[in-house]
């Protein structure tokens, strides 16, 4: 038996630790070596089953000749790429009008008191209303309805209306974001600011909001994402931006692969800011974990 309270190896050796720790240390490196190869290998089983599957159909070398024509493919690409700075253009645009906007239409519907109740009810309606209306009829309503008013003054470039529109369409979704964040503030940070001789006002703008949006940056993600996918609609109202020079240069090409470069330039864009919203989503659960304890 130790005098030190270890327990004796068969040596009668003194063993150094919790029994089992050198095993366990061991044995995880292992686990994870193991559970990584399983999953690469069934990974490349899944996907050569598809792969295999899609070149033994029958019409893969029509499909092949239509949607991977690699000449066809080299051609495009360029004119499709510098079509995109016009998505980059509207995305920008509209995303900081959106943040604004949205944001105005939040603190109305959270504003309390009878006195606000205009102010709650039209942010209330046009939450409704442009959440409840397909996003293509509201860039046909503006891009087309307004300038065929005829008034003098009104511009006829197409992009200001798609500026307007994705706009319109988004703030209403962000909007009910930004809500949500106001709402998850507990009332017991407004009664402390107002003890401390805050107004209501003075205690949303510097207390209640800051943590609002700090708390919803991983949701404005994901709708500027779907921002960046949405831009597309406004080809529509006859904006040339990417997705309607793949169409340009396919009616010219005869062949469906520029819309597989349109494709893939928006994967090349979306999933960087998709996984940036994954690491700020575990970021903050990490943060609540680490509050809560």
């Amino acid at each position: 038996m130790s005098h030190l309270g270890g327990p004796l190896d068969t040596s009668g050796m003194l063993a150094v630790g919790p029994p089992g720790g050198p095993l366990r240390a061991r044995g995880r490196p292992r686990t994870a070596v193991r559970s990584t190869l399983v999953a690469v290998v069934s990974t490349v089983v899944v996907f050569g089953i598809l792969v295999w599957i899609t070149v033994n159909a029958p019409g893969w070398a029509e499909v092949q000749v239509s949607f991977f024509n690699a000449t066809v493919f080299t051609n495009a690409f360029p004119d499709i790429v510098a079509a995109f700075s016009l998505n980059i253009q509207l995305f920008a645009i509209a995303e900081v009008l959106i943040l604004v906007l949205a944001l105005a239409l939040a603190v109305f519907r959270s504003l309390p008191g009878p006195v606000f109740f205009p102010l709650r009810f039209l942010a209330t309606i046009y939450a409704d209303i442009f959440r409840a209306v397909p996003g293509v009829l509201v860039i046909y309503i503006l891009g087309f309805g307004i300038p065929g008013l005829g008034l003098p003054g009104i511009p006829t470039d197409p992009f200001p209306y798609a500026v307007i529109a994705l706009t319109l369409i988004y703030s209403a979704y962000v909007s009910e974001v930004y809500r949500a964040g106001i709402e998850s503030v507990h009332p017991s940070q407004e009664a402390a600011a107002r003890s401390l001789g805050l107004s209501r006002l003075q205690a949303l703008r510097y207390v209640i909001l800051p943590q609002a949006v700090r708390r919803v940056i991983p949701p404005l993600l994901n709708d500027f994402i779907g921002l960046q996918k949405d831009t597309v609609l406004v080809s529509y109202i006859g904006v040339v931006e990417i997705f309607r020079q793949s169409q340009i240069t396919q009616q010219a090409k005869f062949n469906y692969t520029p819309y597989m470069a349109t494709a893939l330039v928006f994967i090349a864009v979306t999933i960087p800011l998709a996984r940036l919203t994954d690491i700020l989503v575990s970021r903050d659960r990490r943060r609540a974990a680490a509050s809560a304890r």
